[in-house]
């Protein structure tokens, strides 16, 4: 309580005072509370409930208007409602102790990697940075937690051999579509199921997808992409506007899930391991730097808004390396 009164009075102050003067104020808070006992008058029980709620609703509706996604969002409120409930705190209230203790309980109790982690951690930075940043607190309490470091593992890409396995495996053509636009593309999941038949330019083998944040970009498909879309497309019974849709009655467009499923299944008929949508998407953007394509236009490609994202997703060939080291450097 005493900590919290001193930062109200700093809040308070912080419009008419130097950085100087404040520190000096501090300094002279601390000094005069030092010996003295501050009791809180009790509030309703649910107070503190109550506002926490309120500044994470308002936190969430900020991050709403900058264009996060839904699914984000919902990530946002149960992460940082979880740790709210366990500090047992009220928001303005909670120190970097505090939130260094919770993040080391909640990875020995779950077993949680360093990645895992370090994504709460950027979830907390980012609201309380926002509280800090509408003056409902001083200074946000993760500042002084500092980025964890993750070991860089190397993920796997499909080879050459790999996607004409799972091609050869298709039984169906929508299938084989479905795989030849997600590796001619590199588009989301997210993005694939959105799709409509009416989305596809077949002249200029292009389509313009939404992604993250309703972001609207352009991608481009292959001959053989060309092909095996249209022979799906015309061999169609139905009349959904939708892209992919399932192979039998009602013929309802296809969901994420079934659509990783479907992939999960054909690659266990071609004897391939780890069969996603992501992996083709990742092996589009380590073969397109691979072969010379300057890291932004991979960036553009894929929807990326900071290229170091780019980055970790594309793995140079460690032979070009070489052979660039010998072309530039000798």
């Amino acid at each position: 309580m005493k900590n919290r009164l001193i930062t109200e009075i700093q809040i308070t102050m912080s419009s008419f005072l130097t950085n100087s003067q404040m520190d000096e104020l501090e300094r002279v808070l601390v000094h005069c509370f030092h010996t003295v006992d501050i009791v809180e008058l009790k509030s309703p029980d649910n107070a503190q409930e109550v506002e926490n709620f309120k500044l994470l609703k308002m936190f969430l509706s900020s991050k709403r208007i900058e264009g996060c996604s839904e699914k984000s969002l919902k990530y946002y409120d149960s992460t940082i409602s979880h740790m709210a409930e366990n500090i047992s705190k009220a928001i303005r209230e909670i120190t970097t102790d505090d939130l260094r203790h919770y993040l080391g309980k909640y990875q020995q109790e779950r077993n949680s990697s360093k990645v895992t982690i370090d994504n709460i951690r950027r979830i907390f930075s980012s609201f309380f940075s926002w509280l800090e940043d509408e003056d409902y607190i001083l200074k946000s309490p993760v500042r002084r937690i500092r980025r964890i470091k993750t070991d860089r593992t190397l993920k796997e890409t499909f080879s050459d051999e790999g996607l004409e396995l799972l091609r050869d495996s298709c039984d169906e053509v929508r299938d084989l579509a479905m795989i030849d636009l997600l590796a001619s593309t590199g588009m989301r999941v997210g993005e694939l199921v959105q799709l409509n038949i009416e989305d596809i330019n077949f002249h200029e083998r292009e389509c313009v997808v939404f992604g993250k944040g309703n972001s609207e970009r352009v991608v481009y498909f292959d001959a053989r992409t060309k092909i095996h879309l249209r022979n799906y497309i015309e061999n169609r019974k139905d009349n959904n506007p939708a892209l992919f849709v399932s192979l039998t009655m009602p013929y309802k467009r296809l969901q994420i899930g079934g659509i990783e499923t479907r992939l999960r299944e054909i690659g266990k008929k071609a004897a391939l391991q780890k069969v996603h949508p992501h992996k083709f998407r990742r092996t589009l953007a380590t073969r397109a730097i691979d072969k010379g394509m300057p890291i932004e236009q991979v960036q553009r490609l894929l929807g990326h808004v900071k290229i170091d994202t780019t980055m970790h997703y594309a793995m140079v060939n460690q032979t070009n390396v070489k052979n660039a080291h010998r072309k530039f450097i000798g």
